[in-house]
């Protein structure tokens, strides 16, 4: 007899991250189909047979909020028995990172509405998707002490202010502003734009990256 294997099938979750109105949120989307109708979810979906796992997250994330273009990275393999009522299905999650700027996501399909979230604290969410996106922040944190991935939120240009109002949103406590620069600076990704934003304070230098898509790591 010939031998079946088992039917199991493979989703994505993008855990689409950004920082608005000072702190670090998250892109949901309102399920208009069940499970879990009109309960709030990543954005994410099947992967079809003829499908590469990052190809269905851009796909799915183009069609659920009309983004494209956006820092992408594999997190994790989740596979818990039971974790979708409908069949037995693994989902790989992904993160996502953008800058807000001009950002407004608007769902190209019938899967639901989406609008962006603070992370602390998130509303009751679909499936497992509180663990992703709880496991998605570790990382994001955790990144920041030997990689570059924090450049990612970014407009095309800002100043060093912007960059650790960053970092301290992130890592949610402050940082001493000497050593901060020094050390932002010295990692050679940044560049002076020869303009100045102005204010009421002194005027400060804006900045642009060298490489606005790389994420490099640091030690």
């Amino acid at each position: 007899m010939a031998y079946e294997p088992p039917r199991i099938a493979v989703t994505t979750d993008i855990v689409l991250f950004t920082i608005r109105e000072g702190v670090l949120q998250v892109l949901l989307l309102r399920r208009a189909i069940p499970p879990f109708i009109n309960v709030w979810a990543l954005p994410g979906g099947f992967v079809e047979l003829h499908e590469a796992l990052e190809d269905n997250a851009r796909r799915k994330l183009h069609e659920e909020t009309g983004l494209d273009n956006i820092y992408l990275e594999q997190l994790y393999t989740f596979g818990a028995l039971g974790r979708d009522p409908r069949e037995r299905v693994v989902s790989v999650a992904y993160v996502a990172l953008t800058p807000a700027d001009d950002l407004h996501p608007e769902a190209e399909t019938r899967a639901g509405t989406v609008a962006w979230h603070r992370v602390d604290p998130l509303p009751a969410l679909a499936f497992d998707h509180a663990e992703i996106i709880a496991m998605a922040r570790q990382r994001l944190v955790a990144k920041l002490d030997y990689s570059t991935i924090a450049f990612q939120f970014l407009p095309p240009q800002f100043t060093l202010s912007d960059v650790q109002d960053i970092y301290e949103i992130i890592q949610g406590q402050p940082m001493d502003k000497r050593n901060f620069r020094k050390w932002v600076l010295a990692l050679d990704d940044l560049e002076e734009t020869g303009d100045y934003r102005t204010g009421h304070h002194r005027p400060a230098m804006l900045y642009r990256l060298k490489n606005p898509d790389l994420v490099r790591i640091t030690k």
